[in-house]
């Protein structure tokens, strides 16, 4: 391993850390959020400082089902750092190539699929309180991303039926 990879591999656990870390307090302020919106008197209009309601009837309804989206793409965000976090620890254990790997990286792409269609509800969500007939842009990016993931997760399984046929040569 180079020494730039090593850098990042030694990096990479303290920064999912943090990032685990920020998204459990995202998760945590949205619950909070969600909780004030059904509880306060005058929401959202009172905790934004004007009438939303006049122009837009369905907001409250509308921001409350984003928090829930949010809160589940929290959870969905969760799941994919606790996986990437073990797959860094086995990578720094020197065993990379082991089916639970290919396992989490498969569970990772469908996270991002479950990610991206999360996005998309927003969006629709969006499109029928504030903006009728517009619907956010579609990106390849993230189909990408998912894309790699699998591929990823085929060649992590192939690394580990070779090194299974290696121990059984040995």
């Amino acid at each position: 391993m180079n020494r730039t990879a090593s850098r990042a591999l030694a990096a990479a656990r303290p920064v999912i850390q943090g990032l685990t870390l920020l998204n459990l307090l995202y998760g945590l302020s949205l619950i909070a959020l969600l909780c004030f919106s059904v509880f306060m008197n005058g929401w959202p209009e009172r905790a934004l400082g004007f009438d939303l309601l006049a122009k837009y009837p369905q907001a409250p309804w509308g921001l409350r089902a984003i928090v829930i989206v949010g809160i589940a793409g929290a959870a969905i965000v969760h799941t994919v750092l606790r996986r990437l976090l073990a797959i860094v620890d086995s990578v720094r254990g020197g065993d990379p190539f082991v089916l639970d790997n290919v396992r989490r990286l498969t569970l990772i792409a469908w996270s991002v699929v479950a990610l991206e269609v999360l996005r998309v509800i927003v969006a629709l969500i969006a499109a029928a309180v504030w903006e009728p007939g517009r619907i956010d842009g579609f990106s390849f990016t993230p189909w990408l991303a998912v894309l790699l993931l699998f591929v990823l997760s085929g060649v992590f399984a192939h690394g580990a039926r070779m090194r299974a046929d290696l121990e059984g040569t040995v």
